[in-house]
C-alpha cells in the first residue's frame, strides 16, 4: 500500500506524512457502477484516489442525479471535505466509473495534518480550487452549451478518464447522467455519428473527434 501511495502521492507529501496516512487508512475498491458514498450518509472517512474514477453527483428536488464532477487517481473530493469541516452528512452520491482502489482517511486527521504539513494543507486547498472550476465548467456547460455540445464534452471527459477512446456504456446511462431523456440521448448519438465525430456500436461508443 506504501507503494502505491508514493507512486501517486509521493511527488506532493513528505514520506512522514505518507507513513501516517498508510497507518490510519483504510484500503477500499469498489466495482464500476457501485455506489460508494450516498445522499444522506455521515461522512467519517476522506477517500483518496489509488486507481480508478468516481463520479460524483447532486440529487434535484424531483429526486434525479445531475453529473457534477470526476475524480481520478492522485485525487480527492471536495465535496466531502466540505461535509468533513462540519462533520455533516454528505450532500452528494459518489459512483465508482471504473473499477476503482481508494484509501479511506478518518476525518479525524484532516484538521490535524492541516496544521502539521504544509504540503497537506496544499494539496486539500488545490483539491478545493480543482473540484471548484469543474463545477464551473459544468455549470457553463448547462447555462451556456447546447445539449448536443455538452454530450460530446461528456463523451470526450468520459474517454479522458477510463484513458481510452472506446467508452462502453449505454444510452440510458448516459441520460441518466446528464439529467435527459434517453430518445433525445439516442437521436442526439445518431447525430453525431452522422457528423464522424463519434461511432456507435453496441452499449459503446469510439470518440473520433477528442
Amino acid at each position: 500500500m506504501l507503494d502505491d501511495l508514493k507512486h501517486h502521492y509521493g511527488y506532493l507529501f513528505e514520506d512522514e506524512l505518507l507513513n501516517e496516512i498508510t497507518a490510519v487508512g483504510v484500503l477500499k475498491t469498489v466495482r464500476a457502477d457501485e455506489i460508494l458514498m450516498d445522499i444522506g450518509e455521515t461522512v467519517t472517512m476522506i477517500p483518496l484516489v489509488l486507481a480508478g474514477a468516481i463520479k460524483i453527483f447532486r440529487e434535484d428536488t424531483n429526486g434525479d442525479d445531475l453529473l457534477l464532477y470526476f475524480i481520478e487517481q492522485g485525487d480527492t473530493c471536495a465535496m466531502t471535505l466540505t461535509c468533513c469541516l462540519g462533520v455533516k452528512k454528505s450532500e452528494i452520491r459518489a459512483i465508482a466509473e471504473t473499477d476503482t482502489t481508494l484509501l479511506m482517511i478518518p476525518v479525524a486527521y484532516m484538521s490535524l495534518w492541516m496544521s502539521r504539513y504544509t504540503s497537506w494543507q496544499n494539496f486539500i486547498l488545490q483539491s478545493y480550487h480543482e473540484r471548484l472550476t469543474e463545477l464551473l465548467e459544468a455549470l457553463d456547460a448547462v447555462a451556456f452549451l447546447k445539449l448536443d455540445e455538452r454530450l460530446l464534452k461528456y463523451l470526450r471527459d468520459k474517454a479522458m478518464i477510463n484513458h481510452n477512446d472506446t467508452i462502453h456504456v449505454t444510452h440510458q446511462i448516459i441520460a441518466q447522467d446528464m439529467h435527459t431523456s434517453r430518445v433525445v440521448i439516442s437521436r442526439l448519438l445518431k447525430t453525431l455519428e452522422n457528423d464522424k465525430k463519434i461511432e456507435l456500436n453496441r452499449n459503446q461508443i469510439k470518440i473520433l473527434d477528442l
